[in-house]
């Protein structure tokens, strides 16, 4: 587990390194007016693709598969489109933890936020609303959002059971034929669900209410990159689960916000 009390110190410094099995780009260290270009490092059996020029559009820096590590001082810090168990990032991080080196997040981190049921532990221990959760062998009240909990289940992919058909099939399937439980977040009546975006902590054109709870996620489990799935119930929020999110699906606020940070330009 991440033991880092409060929000962790941001980037100042990168620097990149290369693991087999996963590339990391090292962008160049150039001044604060100047475009960030860095060049993609591929490894065995990955290819790194340059995004496309846009006419009258920003050539963005990041790279779709590309881990981006940061420094500040002695600590590292990995950007990445996938944190979970057993990818390049995972280990990554693994290997610089070995090595003795202090890296956000933490393997330990990677592992907890990624299960539903310990990440909202966690996240209702320090003090974050979170959504009520059951773990169910076939149970499933209406309406409920639903999750896979097995080795192969991740949290970007959640169903919304409001019937009981449709509860059924989606047992089926994250179940792998009731082969494995599941998780189940009962929806009050009224309840919808939302989404949002945070980069290390910071949120864009969100509402107090979530900036804060994403700024408090981030402090439990010092992750960069992260999508939030929450539930609104009138005017309070409530963490239901948090997964990795792709470049490609950062807004061009987002995006300009990650790469400012690769570019040393923000301090927030």
């Amino acid at each position: 587990m991440n033991d880092s009390g409060g929000h962790p110190p941001l980037p100042e410094t990168i620097a990149g390194t290369q693991t087999a099995g996963s590339a990391i780009v090292a962008p160049d260290v150039t001044p604060l007016t100047a475009p960030l270009h860095p060049a993609p490092v591929s490894s065995p059996g990955q290819s790194i693709k340059s995004p496309a020029k846009t006419p009258g559009r920003k050539n963005h820096t990041l790279y779709k598969d590309s881990l981006y590590m940061l420094r500040r001082g002695e600590c590292f810090y990995l950007i990445s489109e996938d944190y979970s168990y057993k990818t390049g990032s995972y280990y990554t991080v693994l290997r610089m933890e070995m090595e003795g080196k202090q890296v956000l997040p933490s393997t330990g981190a990677m592992i907890d936020a990624f299960v539903v049921p310990i990440s909202l532990e966690r996240a209702e221990l320090a003090g974050i609303p979170v959504c009520a959760w059951e773990i169910s062998q076939g149970y499933v009240p209406l309406p409920a959002i639903l999750y896979g909990i097995n080795y192969f289940a991740t949290t970007s992919e959640f169903i919304i059971a409001s019937d009981s058909e449709t509860a059924k099939e989606a047992v089926k399937h994250i179940t792998n034929k009731g082969k494995y439980p599941f998780c189940y977040q009962k929806l009050d009546e009224g309840a919808d669900i939302c989404q949002c975006t945070a980069i290390f902590g910071k949120t864009i054109g969100q509402k107090d209410a979530v900036a804060e709870l994403a700024e408090k996620v981030y402090a439990l489990f010092s992750i960069p990159l992260m999508q939030l799935v929450m539930v609104r119930n009138g005017e309070r929020y409530a963490l239901s689960s948090i997964s990795s999110t792709r470049y490609s699906h950062l807004t061009e606020a987002e995006r300009s916000l990650l790469e400012a940070h690769l570019c040393h330009q923000e301090f927030l």
